[in-house]
């Protein structure tokens, strides 16, 4: 199980998966008015802000922290449902058809990623940059593709195998 290059892809993403539920994928900055800037950090859990020394600043209005669970999900389901397919190597058909989902899945993500910067630059009037964890479902997609071929390779493969007989 684990000498396949597919169970590799496929740990690759687990491990990717992890590393994204603790990670940043986008930063939204205030324009400094009065002297301050607040800088607010996107993660799988929601908005966080950058701790600063004063104590003078508004708390985040409650409707903008309200209604991450559709990131949250995505970021969860992704090494989740990677870690099962590590085990499914016997049904190759349900582990290439589980991957296809999986790909739609880091697909997804951008889309709730670009509505949630969408969200937040109307709702508070900030810019937005993309920190380096917005890569992560980029490579879990590409990780994804290439698990996909070599699992339908090795169907093919037992196929043939099964007519040689």
């Amino acid at each position: 199980m684990i000498q396949r290059r597919q169970t590799l892809y496929l740990l690759a993403i687990v491990i990717l998966g992890i590393v994204l539920c603790f990670t940043a994928v986008l930063q939204f900055t205030t324009p400094a008015e009065a002297g301050v800037q607040r800088i607010f950090y996107l993660g799988a859990f929601g908005l966080e802000e950058e701790p600063l020394d004063v104590d003078y600043l508004a708390p985040l209005d409650p409707i903008i922290l309200n209604g991450w669970w559709g990131l949250a999900v995505t970021t969860i389901l992704i090494p989740l449902l990677a870690l099962i397919d590590i085990f499914l190597y016997k049904r190759r058909i349900l582990q290439a058809r589980l991957n296809i989902f999986l790909a739609m899945l880091c697909v997804g993500y951008y889309g709730i990623l670009l509505m949630y910067a969408w969200v937040v630059r109307h709702l508070i009037d900030v810019d937005w940059d993309i920190c380096f964890g917005a890569c992560i479902p980029l490579v879990c997609l590409i990780f994804t593709a290439g698990a996909t071929r070599l699992i339908l390779k090795d169907e093919a493969l037992v196929r043939a195998a099964d007519r040689i007989r």
